[in-house]
């Protein structure tokens, strides 16, 4: 990392599932709305934010929120190669997540030295992540899985697994998974649609925000 980078937003010893009752799944286009769209999650509580890596703009978007936000703890999602992890945790990221992972990808985010929840979405990627001594998971994609009933059948099996499902999750179904003892958080993009962002209604993005940060309460 060089040093005119901005450190990591978030401890390395805090996972990723404890930060937010839900986690904020942004998709950028232009770097100037970074800042003011995460100010904004920030003021309605819910500081997690993960900013996939889809467009051009998102590494210039994390290293913007991790510089200029302070009560935001950015991370990187869609991360699906070493290279990805080198680049995000360089950019300022807190926290990393991947839909999947293979051994090279878990390996590089160990070492990253910031927290991470790789992808999973059957039972044996649950138990070979556990054979690994990882228990914080991303469920991906979460309804097309099997939704709140497929994790509450594997509660039982492996209740060391915790989750944070994100895929198809709404207002109206977020609080059934959070009811479930082995999902901590939930993974979202209702609170942050595109066209707020495109009107730069911060406003409205800081009441949705409000109102998903009390799902969880």
């Amino acid at each position: 990392m060089t040093s005119s980078s901005p450190a990591p937003s978030a401890p390395s010893s805090t996972s990723v599932l404890d930060l937010a009752p839900v986690v904020p799944v942004v998709v950028l286009h232009d770097v100037a709305d970074a800042a003011p769209l995460a100010r904004a999650l920030v003021a309605g509580g819910l500081p997690a934010i993960e900013v996939t890596l889809r467009t051009p703009a998102a590494l210039e978007s994390i290293r913007a929120i991790a510089a200029e936000v302070p009560g935001a703890v950015v991370g990187a999602g869609t991360v699906i190669s070493p290279q990805h992890v080198r680049d995000t945790v360089d950019a300022g990221a807190g926290f990393l997540v991947s839909p999947g992972w293979t051994e090279a990808l878990l390996e590089a985010m160990r070492e990253s030295g910031v927290p991470f929840l790789p992808g999973v979405s059957t039972t044996s990627e649950v138990v070979a992540l556990l054979e690994r001594g990882v228990s914080d998971m991303k469920f991906f994609p979460a309804e097309a899985a099997g939704g709140t009933a497929y994790l509450k059948a594997l509660s039982a099996p492996l209740p060391q697994a915790r989750f944070c499902p994100t895929g198809g999750i709404s207002p109206a179904s977020a609080p059934s998974y959070l009811a479930l003892p082995n999902v901590a958080c939930v993974g979202g993009s209702w609170m942050v649609p595109g066209d707020a962002i495109a009107a730069k209604d911060w406003d409205r993005v800081a009441r949705l925000a409000a109102e998903a940060a009390a799902l969880g309460a």
